[in-house]
């Protein structure tokens, strides 16, 4: 049990064998991607803590200073104004992995983005010579529109539309949208979802911050008759917390703003940036509602890694033929 609990970095399997016969490596073992693994691989985080790690002291310093310097001890409603913002905490907190679970929201960090599975024997390499050729080109039909499937060196496969190889985290994701590095993981099929409610829930609660840090320097201001610039000495914090705050609104606006924008289009950060749909139409869109009704409120597909199933090519490599159930498919030599 205290095994299945530590990282799986921290697991080895190495060394002289045990005395008792071991249990069979599961996949997150030996996975070759860099992302971490915990609970037995239930839990799915990204190889660089460091900023989800700043993004969690800066959440928590806000509150800190919020509720020490903010508030106003003689405040009709001060608990209540207090509660409000310790749970507008929790609720963004909880994607930065902080202490305060919340498991609707925790999702975001800790869930399988849609990280697609490798191919264990590349169809580029011929068994026995080492020597490698061109993979076969592949295209599908989607919705009418003739797509290119773009093959990974790195995981082996022809990787679906709509998917790109993440090169911090090592892993084809579906629907990959960018790596963010706030909350340490990839945005893709599986989460994009819980990254809009991140954004959504952290305006919410840096508005928040910042309307009551104003009023809290306005009535300072009003009862000492003291100038903007002698406030910097007598009330420091407030001002600080409303500084950030308000340069927290304006990145997250342009930012949530953004991706209303794709959600809208049905598209892609990525997509966006390589410019997939300036020559072709976007087989994807349904119009505006359509859009939005498939990426916020159709059931999310399961993962196609099974991540504690025990270790085999199987687990492992990619099912042949697990394009053409969705697509129109053919090759090229």
């Amino acid at each position: 049990m205290l095994r299945s609990l530590m990282p799986s970095c921290f697991v080895s399997h190495g060394g002289p064998p045990p005395l008792s016969p071991s249990p069979p490596a599961k996949v997150h073992h030996v996975w070759p991607g860099r992302n971490v693994f915990f609970l037995d691989g239930r839990v799915i985080c990204g190889p660089d803590p460091r900023g989800l790690i700043l993004s969690a002291m800066a959440l928590l310093l806000s509150e800190w200073i919020f509720l020490t310097d903010v508030v106003d001890p003689s405040a009709p409603h001060r608990i209540l104004i207090s509660a409000s913002s310790m749970i507008l905490s929790a609720t963004v907190s909880a994607y930065n992995h902080s202490l305060i679970a919340t498991a609707s929201l925790l999702l975001a960090a800790t869930s399988d983005p849609g990280i697609i599975p490798r191919n264990p024997l590349s169809p580029s390499e011929e068994e026995g010579t080492g020597a490698v050729r061109r993979a076969p080109t592949q295209f599908v039909v989607v919705n009418g529109v003739e797509m290119r499937l773009k093959f990974c060196r790195t995981c082996k496969i022809h990787r679906p539309p709509r998917s790109s190889h993440c090169t911090v985290c090592d892993n084809c994701v579906d629907k990959f949208d960018h790596h963010c590095p706030l909350i340490s993981q990839c945005i893709g099929l599986r989460n994009y979802r819980f990254y809009l409610l991140l954004l959504c829930s952290a305006l919410t609660f840096y508005t928040f911050m910042f309307t009551f840090s104003v009023r809290r320097i306005r009535t300072r201001m009003k009862i000492t008759n003291a100038g903007f610039f002698s406030l910097v000495r007598t009330l420091p914090e407030p001002l600080l917390l409303a500084a950030f705050s308000f340069m927290a609104i304006c990145v997250i606006v342009c930012l949530l703003a953004f991706h209303i924008f794709l959600l809208a289009k049905n598209t892609t950060s990525h997509e966006m940036d390589r410019g997939r749909y300036h020559s072709s139409p976007n087989p994807y869109d349904k119009g505006a509602l359509g859009n939005i009704r498939e990426c916020l409120f159709e059931e999310l597909p399961p993962p196609r890694v099974d991540f504690r199933a025990a270790a085999t090519e199987t687990s492992l490599g990619w099912v042949s033929g697990e394009l053409s159930h969705s697509f129109s498919w053919r090759r090229q030599g």
